[in-house]
């Protein structure tokens, strides 16, 4: 969609809109929504960016310790981090990131499986550059049944709130 007067309406709507370096506290929390896989999304991922068995071969994971497809984790985290764009944690303050630590995959996740996202504001640390900061997030990715399934820290670097 274009930028009309439509969509800028839209945005001016968003709950909580308009996230910079200076709206964060640390211990600030953030959920998000949910996101349920498929197999044929499992199976198109892994194709492309993690070609294992165990991610697209039906009949050879049926075999295996999962006893099926399960998602790859590249796929989980790309999701995790989907999940936090679209729910708007980094907008319209997010310059990029310095990078990740941390990232577990904790449990499989399995067709069928919805996962959400929550994060908490770890550390603010100010840049050298008085337009930005540096934030660490603690990110946990959770399925249906509230079990792990992936933890990782993100290291964003937000705007600073323009005068």
């Amino acid at each position: 969609m274009g930028v009309d007067g439509q969509h800028r309406q839209l945005v001016m709507r968003v709950e909580d809109a308009g996230r910079y370096f200076d709206d964060f506290a640390v211990g600030r929390t953030f959920a998000t929504e949910g996101y349920t896989f498929t197999e044929a999304d499992m199976i198109e991922f892994a194709l492309k960016y993690d070609p294992q068995h165990f991610h697209m071969d039906r009949e050879r994971a049926a075999t295996g310790m999962y006893g099926g497809i399960i998602a790859s984790g590249f796929h989980t985290l790309a999701i995790a981090f989907r999940l936090l764009v679209q729910a708007r944690v980094f907008w319209p303050g997010n310059i990029g990131g310095k990078g990740m630590d941390r990232v577990r995959w904790i449990r499989a996740v399995h067709p069928g499986d919805t996962v959400r996202a929550t994060c908490e504001v770890l550390e603010l640390l100010p840049s050298s550059r008085a337009d930005r900061g540096n934030m660490r997030l603690g990110v946990v990715l959770s399925n249906q049944r509230d079990e792990t399934v992936l933890t990782c820290e993100l290291l964003p670097v937000m705007a600073r709130r323009p005068a």
